[in-house]
């Protein structure tokens, strides 16, 4: 029999084979940056809730890794017995399954020792599968002899706002869930048996690849598990905006390729993307473009932002998971032809949005367009922005007033076959313009990477020589992606087809 975790009993909800392959090829899995962010969000989670279940100090926490398993179970044991102070990854385990519960509170019922159990979730609202993994949680707390008062849920509430001075006070909110969570441990031993099923078998079961493999996790063995799969030579996938409706019924005919997809289940741009797709013709309304820039006119600015965002506010008057602009770059067309560059970039580890704010301000002049690339994500900053310092509102919303978005142009406009169904800045550059390319850039060549890279440039235990290079590397990129957007307009304006 296998001492399964409660996460491979989750892996096990979400897919058998999944299970399978944790235990006997772990070696197989890699975890996207996606996953990897949301694994670093939930470490930073869980630190800063002990702090807010134990202010004073007096908790426990048990460190299996360095302690050990049967050490780590055995002091559990034993502080639960004490039931004096809240225990941090408290070690319990029954037959076949163990557990780490993230928060354990004593409480005293009618006189009697007993605990609450909260876990601790990085999301900000109590998802489906959380209820399976309390009630595991719940049912091998109970059958590990724990006398159980409550279970709770705590998420973070994202429209909390930081104070700042280290009181993460009302950072979590929590869910009850102990009624549902105590009624099922005739299913979640069921559960039990039939992992323990799969996990004892010789060789992986056969499960067919489905939605499954991305819901409620993005698996980390879809690489393996597609290696062998016929892979169609025109997918499906790369209909723009497909609808859970075309899926069904795209699905229900058995077609994964786009030459059996029929015209009538598709909207406009889907069918524009089959056609050129399967004629191999790039689509360039070059009269179109151009008369959709005429109107604007010069001199012409061209702005990109970075951001970074947080499970865990760090500054003052910031929210969890807001994005903190802290970079941007900004290149001039002047009516002379000339093209001139700004940028701002604040690794500090301050708080960069007032400084920002002032710069872009000076940066943007007072007319003239001001392009950028999906609009709706430099607005909502700027307005933020505004929200947060009052004095400088009126300068940003001018900036907002100003705003053209050049991403609908290249949706009504363009498209290559190479794009695969994509209008991000990424998909059309290269055909657009194929001189510009983002993999020649060293170190960060998107914008997870720059969060990322942004993140350890602030640590103050970064080394000035890796922030010197980090400086350089976000520089690079930010410049590049408003450069692009030069080079874009002038494809479109000058009618071009490349």
């Amino acid at each position: 029999m296998h001492n399964l975790s409660k996460s491979k009993l989750i892996a096990f909800r979400q897919c058998p084979k999944r299970l399978w392959l944790e235990i006997h090829r772990p070696e197989l899995r890699e975890d996207s940056p996606t996953t990897q962010a949301s694994f670093q969000a939930g470490h930073q989670v869980g630190e800063v809730a002990r702090r807010i279940y134990d202010p004073e100090g007096r908790g426990a926490l048990i460190d299996a890794q360095t302690e050990g398993y049967a050490a780590a179970f055995a002091r559990t044991e034993r502080l639960l017995s004490e039931a004096k102070a809240p225990i941090f990854e408290a070690g319990l385990h029954t037959e076949g399954a163990l557990a780490f519960a993230d928060v354990m509170l004593p409480v005293r019922v009618k006189g009697r020792r007993a605990w609450r159990m909260v876990e601790v979730k990085s999301s900000t609202s109590v998802k489906d599968y959380h209820h399976d993994d309390v009630a595991v949680q719940t049912f091998i707390a109970q059958a590990a002899g724990v006398n159980l008062h409550s279970v709770a849920v705590a998420c973070i509430d994202s429209a909390w706002v930081y104070p700042g001075g280290g009181d993460y006070r009302g950072l979590l909110m929590e869910t009850d869930l102990t009624e549902e969570a105590m009624g099922r441990a005739d299913e979640v031993r069921q559960w039990l048996a039939e992992a323990q099923a799969i996990a004892a078998k010789r060789r992986e079961p056969t499960v067919a690849m489905g939605a499954h493999c991305r819901e409620p996790f993005e698996c980390g063995f879809c690489n393996y598990c597609s290696r062998d799969l016929p892979q169609p030579e025109y997918p499906v996938n790369w209909l723009p905006h497909l609808s859970g409706r075309q899926r069904t019924q795209l699905e229900a005919l058995g077609v994964d390729d786009l030459r059996q997809v029929p015209d009538a289940l598709l909207n406009g741009r889907q069918r524009l993307v089959k056609a050129q797709t399967l004629t191999n013709k790039v689509y360039f309304d070059a009269k179109g473009a151009a008369a959709d820039l005429k109107p604007h006119g010069l001199p012409a600015r061209f702005l990109d932002f970075e951001t970074v965002m947080f499970a865990v506010p760090i500054w003052a008057g910031t929210r969890p998971y807001q994005q903190i602009p802290f970079q941007f770059s900004l290149h001039l067309f002047t009516a002379a032809g000339r093209v001139t560059h700004e940028e701002f970039l604040d690794l500090s580890g301050d708080d960069p949005t007032g400084p920002f704010a002032k710069a872009l301000i000076q940066a943007c002049g007072q007319r003239g367009p001001i392009y950028v690339y999906n609009v709706g994500f430099e607005r909502a900053r700027i307005s933020e922005l505004a929200e947060r310092y009052p004095g400088l509102a009126p300068e940003l919303q001018a900036i907002n007033g100003r705003l053209v978005d050049l991403l609908p142009i290249a949706r009504e406009r363009y498209y290559h076959p190479a794009q695969q169904g994509s209008w991000s800045i990424k998909a059309v550059l290269p055909n657009a313009v194929p001189e510009m390319n983002y993999a020649n850039l060293e170190g960060v060549q998107d914008g997870s990477m720059a969060m990322d890279a942004y993140a350890e440039a602030i640590r103050p235990d970064t080394p000035a020589e890796r922030k010197a290079e980090i400086r350089q590397q976000l520089l690079a990129y930010c410049g590049m992606d408003t450069l692009a957007l030069v080079r874009l307009w002038e494809f479109f304006r000058g009618g071009s087809k490349g």
